[in-house]
């Protein structure tokens, strides 16, 4: 385990340690130096952001990383506070990758073309693959089997695979990355990669190669998977390709473009809200406050909800953004989860979640959300906004302006209308969004 495990709660931890020692002390424990160039801002206090990470994996497996365990940096240790939602100063510290969770790369993978695609799509992506069975075991490394149990403990799971021609793209793919099954011009589906690894003879069990043909000997699993039908125009759009582009075979995106795509079509992985905080770890153990439980710990073991992709709502704000002007959008994830929208425009910073119908549930769950969702929010939010695909019922959208929340509902394709909270509602809630210190 590396520092790509600590969650949120880890560093509050290590914060907190820090406090009740002192810089100086807390620097000596454990080995580290003063920081020369990143510190964490928190509770207006600066903290060494190295010092900081390595002691909080001590809270992952016990095991506190000592300096020369693992490199500083805005690629490694600003790049995992950034993600978690901290704030850091120090040179290039704003370009470290940071929002979802999303440093997590794009993969675009043809699988619904040729025949043969659709074949081995209905073998493996149709349905789940029992691969504690023995037709499938006996082709497994202990290792191999061992990493699979981890993401899928029900002992089956959905998978595609690579031809050794794409090796050296599929050597940057990892867990929490993200896979678009494209065809006929279409996203097909979506997945979040779990294990990956390599193996021809499990391979050959699951897609026998025509005679002579190649063996799909990249095998990944999908941690989450859902249907989609989202037209190549509408990735393109988000990519920054030409519109009539085709997509015609492997391609595996990171950086800025991969972000755009998957902010864009609202994907959130299952990594993403572990990296947050927001739910456990495959198999974590957590201590609970004795007065709470009995036992001193629970294991999580249940399989997460599917809560990879939602069509609907994915459309709405794809839709949304494109007719805003003069305005960034981005995402955030916090222990709340992550967001869909982050908007910073002339009016100043703006958190918006859509919902894809008005019913009264509905709204309930995007008023919940946005309070939760602002708490953790970087910087100063001005206005909190519920996006609906229609205008709400009276007493509907009278709930959210109590609570100083802005309505903005779809009139027609491509226009959406905004309705604002009373100025007065959205000052009294107001103190409820501004940030603050949420390590207790």
């Amino acid at each position: 385990m590396g520092i790509a495990d600590v969650t949120r709660d880890h560093v509050f931890q290590a914060l907190a340690e820090y406090d009740d020692l002192g810089a100086e002390a807390f620097l000596s424990k454990y080995g580290f130096k003063p920081a020369r160039s990143y510190r964490i801002l928190h509770g207006g206090r600066r903290y060494d952001s190295k010092a900081i990470v390595g002691v909080a994996h001590r809270h992952v497996n016990g095991h506190a990383l000592e300096s020369g365990e693992f490199s500083g940096g805005a690629a490694t240790v600003v790049a995992v506070l950034t993600r978690l939602g901290f704030d850091v100063e120090g040179p290039q510290a704003e370009s470290a990758p940071s929002g979802s969770g999303l440093s997590a790369r794009l993969l675009i993978s043809p699988a619904f073309g040729s025949a043969e695609s659709r074949r081995h799509w209905q073998d493996t992506l149709a349905q789940p693959v029992p691969f504690t069975k023995a037709k499938y075991v006996e082709s497994l490394t202990d290792h191999q089997l061992d990493g699979l149990k981890k993401f899928h403990p029900d002992g089956q799971a959905r998978f595609w695979g690579a031809t050794s021609r794409h090796d050296g793209k599929m050597a940057e793919v990892s867990s929490g990355d993200v896979v678009l099954f494209t065809g006929k011009n279409h996203i097909r589906a979506i997945g979040e990669i779990g294990a990956i690894f390599q193996n021809r003879s499990l391979a050959d069990v699951m897609w026998p190669p025509k005679q002579g043909g190649e063996s799909w000997h990249t095998i990944y699993s999908m941690r989450q998977f859902g249907l989609a039908k989202i037209p190549y125009a509408t990735l393109s759009a988000l990519l920054g390709y030409k519109s009539n582009f085709q997509y015609p075979g492997q391609l595996v995106l990171s950086g800025e473009r991969a972000r755009a795509g998957i902010d864009g079509l609202l994907i959130t992985t299952r990594t993403a809200l572990e990296d947050a905080g927001a739910v456990a770890r495959p198999h974590e153990v957590r201590e609970l406050p004795l007065e709470q439980q009995h036992t001193r710990s629970w294991t999580v073991e249940r399989p997460a909800q599917q809560v990879l992709f939602n069509r609907d709502e994915s459309a709405l704000v794809i839709e949304f953004c494109g007719s805003l002007t003069d305005a960034t959008v981005k995402r955030f994830s916090s222990v709340a989860g992550v967001c869909d929208i982050l908007l910073d425009g002339p009016e100043g910073r703006e958190l918006i979640e859509a919902k894809s119908h008005v019913g009264r549930s509905f709204v309930r769950e995007a008023l919940a959300q946005l309070l939760d969702y602002a708490r953790y929010a970087p910087g100063v939010v001005g206005r909190l906004t519920a996006l609906f695909p229609q205008p709400l019922e009276p007493n509907e959208r009278r709930l959210l302006h109590d609570y100083g929340i802005d309505v903005i509902h779809r009139v027609a394709p491509g226009v959406f209308e905004r309705v604002p909270a009373p100025d007065r509602a959205r000052a009294q809630m107001r103190s409820m969004w501004e940030p603050r210190d949420l390590s207790h």
